[in-house]
């Protein structure tokens, strides 16, 4: 394995260094998938996702046509998840050249974070849990 050139893209995700650290953004990734989705309006959401959304596979009524669903999701096409699905893309659009920095001068203390809900999924009553993990000042996952 040789290193031919400095890192510029790694699986979708642009790596731009610097003396501050490494800042990784996925904005070209994320302007393909709008450009998939045919989004041809402008409009932007401030936020991802209503509060409190509950989202199950019986809501809003079976899409005409769920192929552009499909190609930028999984399944179960109703109109409710596409509304869902075209309000993440704009916000997505609207935030499409923020990015993660990995700082070069931060500490190395690991710091960790999780939550969950009890039993939050409507369709089969499963908890639903996240976690943030850092390494000093930079996310890593």
């Amino acid at each position: 394995m040789k290193d031919l050139v400095p890192l510029r893209y790694f699986l979708g995700i642009e790596v731009v260094s610097s003396p501050k650290g490494y800042f990784l953004s996925q904005a070209k990734y994320a302007n393909e998938v709008i450009h998939r989705a045919s989004l041809t309006d402008t409009k932007i959401s401030d936020t991802l996702i209503e509060l409190n959304v509950k989202l199950n596979s019986t809501d809003g009524v079976p899409l005409d046509d769920p192929t552009s669903y499909r190609e930028l999701f999984v399944f179960a096409p109703r109109s409710t998840h596409w509304a869902t699905l075209v309000r993440i893309l704009r916000y997505l659009r609207g935030t499409i050249f923020q990015g993660l920095l990995l700082s070069s001068t931060s500490s190395l203390d690991l710091v960790a974070y999780a939550d969950s809900d009890w039993a939050g999924d409507v369709t089969d009553r499963k908890s639903i849990s996240g976690f943030y993990m850092f390494l000093g000042d930079s996310l890593i996952s």
